[in-house]
Formats: C-alpha cells, sequence, structure tokens
C-alpha cells in the first residue's frame, strides 16, 4: 500500500507522511466539529455578546435560516466550496443580493474555522458575482418640497435631517432631540448610533435649521413609530410613485456636492473615511441650478 501510494503522490512531490498528517487533520477536525444548526446558534450566541446591534443581529438570522433549512444537520466540516457556490447559485438573486448572503456565509465559516470546526474557510473558494453600478437616483427639488409639505409634522425631521443632513434611515431611528443642537448648528451622531461606530458632527444647513426650529423638542426620539409606513403614506399624498434607493441619504450627498464643491468636507458629513464613494456616484448627479433650488428649500 505504501510502495502504491507513493506512485500515486510521486507526479504531486509528495510523500506518504504527508498525505497521512493531510488526511489526520481532516479527521480530527470532523471528530470535534458541529452540525450547521449549532454552529449557527454559537455565533449568533457569540455576536450578541459582542454588542452587534440588532438589525444586524436580526440580517444574520434571516440568512443563515435558508441556509440551514438545507445543511442544518451536515457537520460543518464535510461542507464544500461546490455546494455553497451552487446553493448561492440556485436562489438566482440580483448580484448584490448574492454576495450579501455570500459575506454572511463566509462570516459563519470563518468563525467556524477559528473555533477549530472546519479546517478551511470553503466561501473563499466560491465565485463571487459582479455587481454593476446603477446611477444614483434622487428625488428632484420639487418632489423634495412635496415630501415636507405633505408630511405630518412628526414625520418632518425624519424627513429634513434624511435630505438636507444626510443621515442614514438606522441612524435617524436612533437619533434623539438631545443629539440636535439648533443653538449651535450641528447634529452629533454618536458611535453608539453611527454606522460605523465612529462619531461625527454634521452641520445644521440654514433650511435645514427653518424646518426644524418650529418643531423642535427638548427630549424624545426623532422618528416615530412605524417610520417607513407613514413615509408611504406621505409618498402616495406627495404623488411620487418612485421611491429612490436610500433617496434622502442620496439627495444630499448629490445636491451638496453640486452646491459646495467641497467633497472632503461632504465625507465627514456623512461619515466615510475618503472621497472615493462620493466622486464615484454622486458627482454630476444634478445640476448647479437644481442644487441651488434644493438648498433654498425653506417652509
Amino acid at each position: 500500500m505504501a510502495i502504491e501510494a507513493n506512485e500515486l503522490l510521486a507526479p504531486y512531490g509528495k510523500t506518504v507522511l504527508e498525505a497521512a498528517n493531510f488526511y489526520r487533520q481532516h479527521l480530527e477536525v470532523s471528530a470535534r466539529s458541529c452540525s450547521v444548526a449549532e454552529l449557527i446558534v454559537s455565533l449568533l450566541q457569540s455576536k450578541e455578546e459582542d454588542g452587534k446591534r440588532d438589525r444586524y443581529l436580526q440580517d444574520l438570522r434571516n440568512r443563515l435560516a435558508h441556509f440551514q433549512k438545507t445543511y442544518g444537520e451536515r457537520i460543518v466540516a464535510t461542507i464544500t466550496a461546490t455546494e455553497c457556490d451552487d446553493w448561492l447559485r440556485a436562489f438566482r438573486l440580483s448580484a448584490q443580493s448574492r454576495n450579501n448572503f455570500r459575506a454572511v456565509l463566509s462570516t459563519l465559516f470563518s468563525y467556524a474555522v477559528a473555533r477549530g470546526y472546519c479546517v478551511e474557510n470553503p466561501i473563499s473558494k466560491t465565485a463571487k458575482a459582479k455587481v454593476t453600478d446603477k446611477p444614483v437616483e434622487v428625488l428632484s427639488p420639487e418632489q423634495t418640497r412635496r415630501l415636507l409639505e405633505s408630511a405630518d409634522s412628526d414625520m418632518v425631521p425624519y424627513i429634513a435631517i434624511g435630505a438636507f443632513a444626510g443621515l442614514r434611515p438606522a441612524e435617524l431611528e436612533r437619533l434623539e432631540w438631545g443629539d440636535v443642537h439648533l443653538d449651535r448648528d450641528f447634529i452629533e451622531v454618536s458611535a453608539a448610533k453611527s454606522k460605523t461606530a465612529s462619531r461625527r458632527l454634521v452641520t445644521i444647513l440654514p433650511n435645514l435649521k427653518a424646518w426644524l426650529t418650529p418643531i423642535a423638542y427638548f427630549e424624545g426620539p426623532i422618528t416615530p413609530p412605524n417610520p417607513r409606513v407613514k413615509l408611504h403614506a406621505v409618498l402616495k399624498r406627495a404623488g411620487i410613485k418612485r421611491w429612490p434607493s436610500n433617496g434622502l441619504r442620496h439627495g444630499f450627498a448629490s445636491y451638496h456636492l453640486a452646491k459646495f464643491h467641497d467633497a472632503a468636507a461632504l465625507a465627514l458629513q456623512m461619515g466615510h473615511s475618503t472621497t472615493k464613494m462620493l466622486f464615484a456616484h454622486y458627482r454630476e448627479v444634478v445640476t448647479p441650478q437644481d442644487a441651488e433650488s434644493y438648498w433654498s428649500l425653506t417652509p
């Protein structure tokens, strides 16, 4: 057997001892491995202990639940890259959605490697879908005006801060009136409320101040309950049939860059570490004339 094995390995420059050690490692890992279902429970528990946000944890649960339906009973160490790649392709998702699932699975198997439940991360050998960037879509100044004028008073701060300060929806939902310093013309997005977990100060420009001053409170949340339901109702009243993805934030960035021509300052306002994304997505999206109209919108 040893002689035959040597002959099989000779073309690859490997020895019987190397082959035995390689196989022994896989046998040891398989022996101490666990099922995919058990791994998912352990990963989620560790992420909760690490203080990850509820939205992130819910995203993990939702995506991993799909994987568990197919491979929940399988031993982690036995799952191959080919199986994972086929599973991702079977969904027939958009390129970005497929990559999002792929990223979550990579997190799962990286955790498995760290815990000694598998030798390597099979996701590293799966294909990443090519994402073709779509042009950024924004609301026109007229649509933004109609949106604000059609909103009930409890939704005006959410819309105005999104449109004229560029906070992310998740950041808006965590924002308190105590973070809005109208007397000093800035909004404080603390590390605990920021997507990037880093504190930043966002300038309150004159038109945003005009929208907030009449309805500002001393305390309490900026965003009312069920903001997405209420936003849908506002859109209907405003006659806006198509809502651009992340429309308020994209509008802020596009009109800010067209008006002030300061990418570095805008990157700080938005919480970006560089200006690369700004030039890639927001440059020359809107005209200077539209930017003037946008920043002139007041009650």
